[in-house]
């Protein structure tokens, strides 16, 4: 039975449901669409790991149980690679499994039966809880970062193409720094989105584009600051 189409913004959070129980894949993608999410579902950890190599998802919503490849198994894999949200979900009530889940790397753990609203609202923390603070940068980023004829000074909050000063707002300032903090990586709308009276992810794409202005030779297809789509964006930085 294919689920109800409902319109959903493509900045909207793309969730992998994996699962082997077909009824409650169909329950949770139905529930999480209604509630904001875009979803894609797999009925195998082999399925799964088909769609990730088309896809980028902001969370997993992983199954334990599943024949084959376990939950388990697939999360140990997952971790070698990505820090992708995972809720685990389970019919088993053991302490030990939750554990083992934990200690494999899933940022929650959800036992069966469950309230739909209880896993909407874990898979809401854990998505928020995976957004990089404003301004926080790794230890490994260096103090400068360069993507072609620009370089950009974390310190200073300095833009420069080649030796020239580039002149960018305060806004613009803060979103350099929150996209060259993440080293390349996606970086989703709600953290670029800022903390004013005004913030929201629609201010974030016009004042993307601005930027865009400053450092793309083409803003319609940016070279540098590219769309993520069903993300947010990354800056393509100089390795």
């Amino acid at each position: 039975m294919e689920a109800t189409r409902i319109d959903i913004p493509d900045h909207a959070p793309h969730v992998l449901v994996v699962d082997d129980d077909r009824r409650l894949r169909d329950l949770l993608t139905r529930f999480l669409s209604e509630n904001g999410y875009r979803v894609t579902a797999a009925a195998s950890a082999a399925e799964a790991r088909s769609k990730t190599e088309s896809f980028l998802f902001d969370a997993l919503v992983l199954d334990v149980m599943m024949p084959g490849e376990t939950g388990f198994d697939y999360a140990r894999s997952i971790r070698q690679t990505s820090q992708v949200p995972i809720l685990m979900l389970t019919a088993r009530s053991d302490t030990s499994d939750r554990v083992t889940g934990l200690e494999i790397g899933a940022d929650d753990y959800l036992a069966k039966p469950f309230e739909p609203r209880e896993l909407l609202l874990r898979l809401g923390n854990i998505l928020r809880r995976a957004v990089p603070a404003p301004g926080a940068r790794g230890g490994d980023v260096p103090d400068t970062i360069h993507f072609g004829p620009f370089s950009y000074r974390f310190d200073r909050g300095e833009l420069r193409r080649d030796e020239e000063v580039v002149r960018i707002t305060e806004r613009e300032r803060e979103i350099l720094t929150i996209l060259g903090s993440a080293a390349g990586d996606n970086v989703p709308r709600e953290a670029l989105a800022g903390n004013g009276a005004a913030a929201n992810e629609r201010t974030v794409d016009v004042q993307i584009n601005r930027l865009r202005r400053k450092i793309e030779n083409d803003p319609a297809n940016p070279i540098f600051l590219q769309t993520v789509r069903g993300i947010g964006y990354r800056l393509v930085i100089d390795r």
